[in-house]
């Protein structure tokens, strides 16, 4: 196939997914089902260590639901390097059938391999379920009470460059081409979800990042989408800025306590997110929501950390960013009570008494440690 046939391959295969996205219906309603499934896929590296933690956590809060048959758990295993790379793709078909028989997944860290990686070269797992399962947006909040910083981010997943990631072409020896895609349905359903969270939410103002001074023709398609549909939203100031002043603004202490809701592209919302997890703890202790109409996904920020499975340390992995993630499932499906506990027991073990410390080494306490110390502080609230 030459350049041009790929090019063609590619907007034949965008134009059908544009097409697609006009014909979704409304988002699932949880609590209407007679049965949530909820999927936990425990990744590679440190992820099976640190996602059993957050089960642990979860099944405690929804025991009774469990018991009355309301809530299902299940393990979905098949998600690691060695199974993907075996198999040649990023998501194997017996674990993404598994995946899709349930509503809900909560997801440990899964390896990408990079050229030249003793891994075969596939696709990232994330980038694929998020384009299997339609998961467009990335929702990760980060609050640190004490320096008055509550920013939510809507990261558009299914568009930008990671979306074509794998599909660039070496046009020869001197000229390697990626793509990059932005739409109209794609942009304006992401805008929606975030101006509708700053709405029921009480927040004032929404701040639109792209680099749209520069970047023309994509960025200045997902800055003008977000500014119409923000005419639905007259209460609600809106703003936008540069991707690269942006991660500046973030730590400038004037300016930072301004931003409240945040909508970026795929790969700005990556490099910000994970900057902005700094304040919180680091991308260690960030967990974010990856929703879409029929199916939703809940992680882990950070990666999968190899080495210290090598090392025998994967025991002393913190797993507060997967146990993060599993309270915002928690609410996303409707049992507020259960995740507003949760988050309250994370912030009572890990800020206010912390009476034990995960250090990632054995001078720390185990994965297992925490979750049992937020168990005992759930029971103490209960």
């Amino acid at each position: 196939m030459n350049y041009i046939e790929a090019f063609e391959k590619i907007v034949a295969q965008q134009t059908a997914r544009v097409v697609k996205m006009k014909e979704d219906s409304d988002f699932i309603d949880y609590q209407a089902l007679d049965k949530i499934i909820i999927g936990v896929i425990g990744g590679d590296g440190i992820g099976p260590a640190i996602t059993a933690q957050a089960r642990r956590i979860l099944e405690v809060l929804l025991s009774e639901q469990v018991k009355s048959g309301k809530v299902e758990f299940r393990v979905i295993d098949g998600c690691t390097i060695e199974n993907r790379a075996a198999v040649g793709k990023a998501i194997p078909d017996d674990v993404l059938s598994a995946i899709k028989q349930c509503h809900v997944l909560l997801k440990g860290p899964t390896t990408t391999p990079r050229k030249g990686d003793q891994w075969a070269n596939v696709e990232s797992a994330n980038v694929a379920m998020r384009k299997e399962l339609d998961l467009f947006a990335n929702v990760r909040p980060v609050k640190v009470p004490e320096l008055n910083i509550d920013w939510t981010f809507f990261r558009e997943n299914t568009e930008c460059l990671y979306a074509l990631g794998s599909q660039g072409i070496n046009i020869n020896d001197d000229i390697a081409i990626d793509f990059r895609v932005i739409t109209t349905p794609g942009t304006e359903r992401i805008a929606k979800l975030a101006f509708d969270y700053a709405r029921n939410n009480g927040k004032k103002r929404v701040t639109i990042v792209t680099k749209a001074n520069v970047v023309k023709t994509t960025d200045g398609k997902f800055l003008d989408v977000c500014k119409r549909v923000a005419l639905d939203y007259p209460e609600i100031e809106v703003d936008d800025w540069y991707i690269d002043i942006m991660t500046a603004k973030l730590i400038d202490e004037k300016r930072r306590t301004q931003f409240e809701v945040l909508i970026l592209p795929n790969l700005y919302g990556d490099i910000l997110t994970d900057e902005a997890a700094e304040f919180q703890g680091g991308v260690g202790t960030a967990g974010s929501a990856n929703l879409g109409k029929r199916y939703s996904m809940f992680e882990a920020i950070h990666g999968s950390a190899p080495r210290m499975v090598l090392e025998g340390r994967d025991k002393y992995a913190d797993p507060c960013s997967v146990i993060r993630a599993g309270a915002m499932l928690l609410s996303h499906i409707g049992f507020q009570k259960e995740a507003d506990r949760l988050f309250s027991a994370l912030e009572t073990c890990t800020l206010t008494e912390k009476k034990i410390v995960v250090t990632g080494r054995d001078d720390g306490a185990t994965g297992a440690e925490l979750a049992d110390y937020i168990i005992d502080t759930i029971a103490r609230m209960m």
